[in-house]
């Protein structure tokens, strides 16, 4: 009998290869259900034996196209490897049940808006406004909230639902806190990060959003400081903030409730 973690790493790899459909395709509007996937470069059909997450790309084609043998990017598998990861250490974090499919999605829909956003400068609405109900319908019901989950002495998980004013005020805060910032910088923060972050706080409630926010600016700063002083970046130059506040947002997920009794010191 295969073992459900295996299944679960499966199924993340296979989710993880249809990641990089929407992040090659959602961008430049196009479809991601068809056409076929083919090469960007020649154009040709990818083969069903060479889309098999990591293998092909390591053992069969060895990261090149085998119509044209021009390379192909890292980021495939390491998308699919990440996705399929992230599918792992949420089923073992949180333990089996319902809410696992809709903490799936918001992994997913994270590591998308972390290559879209880097490629693109743009965090498309397609992810963000369906995630926002999404995020207060589940959280109504399902979803764990990631400062109230502990591991218990057997080795599982034990939570407490996230619940629907945490949710609302997770929202209305990511979002409209966002946009004070906006309104501010005069331009300073896109539409984009602010949509994001009413999603991550539909998803994770409010203090979600304060942790997240504070990860992300945190690691952007360091980013920002480091390529300076590689001088690779000036002050004006535009670095993406969508994906560190992804980021913040997976780390308050998986380790909130330390973090937070930590911050305590209980």
């Amino acid at each position: 009998m295969i073992m459900p973690e295996v299944i679960i790493i499966v199924f993340g790899l296979l989710v993880g290869s249809f990641l990089n459909v929407c992040i090659h395709r959602i961008p430049r509007e196009q479809s991601i259900v068809s056409p076929p996937s083919a090469c960007p470069g020649c154009g040709s059909r990818i083969r069903p034996w060479d889309n098999i997450p990591l293998i092909s790309y390591f053992i069969l084609l060895r990261g090149k196209c085998r119509a044209c043998e021009s390379p192909i990017s890292l980021r495939y598998p390491l998308v699919e490897a990440a996705n399929a990861a992230l599918y792992f250490y949420t089923f073992m974090h949180f333990g089996p049940g319902w809410h696992l499919p809709l903490l799936w999605l918001f992994v997913s829909a994270m590591i998308v808006i972390i290559c879209i956003d880097i490629d693109f400068q743009i965090i498309p609405d397609v992810i963000t406004l369906p995630g926002m109900p999404l995020g207060l319908f589940a959280a109504s019901f399902l979803l764990p909230d990631p400062f109230l989950t502990f591991r218990t002495t057997g080795g599982g998980a034990a939570f407490e639902i996230v619940g629907i004013s945490n949710s609302l005020i997770g929202l209305a805060l990511g979002f409209g806190l966002f946009y004070l910032i906006a309104l501010l910088s005069r331009g300073g923060m896109g539409g984009g990060d602010i949509k994001m972050m009413g999603m991550v706080g539909a998803f994770l409630g409010w203090k979600g959003v304060l942790l997240t926010t504070f990860i992300g600016s945190l690691t952007g700063a360091l980013v920002g400081i480091a390529l300076m002083a590689a001088s690779k970046a000036g002050r004006k130059t535009k670095i993406p903030f969508g994906p560190y506040l992804a980021l913040g947002s997976l780390i308050s997920l998986f380790f909130g409730a330390p973090i937070l009794r930590w911050y305590l010191g209980t």
